[in-house]
């Protein structure tokens, strides 16, 4: 895993609060006032944002939700498992990768109030992606429940939640 290693280096990645690694590259300048976004956002926001995400397959992104609309894209490595439960519990998993033939695909985007996680797809590797974001990122926008919660929701989905959830 040395090539990990050499990309958080070269990418200046730092810890994710999900799991992995990121760092913002991009944060629009224009911003869109509280009040035309509406609920259910409290504040400003960029017009979009966006980050480089590594993930190792010693890890994952525990589930999680934002108000906006956020698009994956495929950058390095292994193919990503990117798992989506709809508001309505509706569950979804794609892979987001380079093995079109295998039916990856090189980009997905994860609709607003979507709860989402990810994994590595292969044993021993990585995910290097970039994800944007619009209206742009903001912490105040992302919700990580404990997994209690998040079963007490879904509880047709237990193993996926037991699975990608830290507690």
């Amino acid at each position: 895993m040395d090539k990990v290693q050499e990309i958080i280096k070269a990418l200046d990645l730092n810890p994710h609060p999900e799991g992995g690694y990121y760092r913002e590259t991009y944060r629009s300048e224009g911003t869109i006032p509280k009040e035309v976004l509406g609920q259910p956002f409290t504040g400003d926001r960029n017009y979009s944002t966006g980050i480089y995400f590594l993930i190792t397959s010693e890890s994952f992104s525990a589930f999680h939700k934002i108000n906006q609309d956020e698009m994956w894209h495929f950058y390095d490595g292994s193919p990503m498992n990117l798992h989506m439960i709809s508001p309505d519990g509706e569950y979804k998993v794609v892979r987001i990768g380079n093995a079109l033939s295998e039916g990856d695909v090189p980009q997905i985007t994860v609709p607003a109030g979507y709860w989402f996680a990810s994994e590595v797809a292969e044993e021993n590797s990585f995910s290097l992606l970039g994800c944007t974001v619009s209206p742009g990122f903001d912490f105040d926008d992302f919700v990580m429940p404990d997994r209690a919660q998040l079963i007490t929701q879904f509880p047709h989905l237990e193993d996926i939640i037991t699975k990608l959830t830290h507690s």
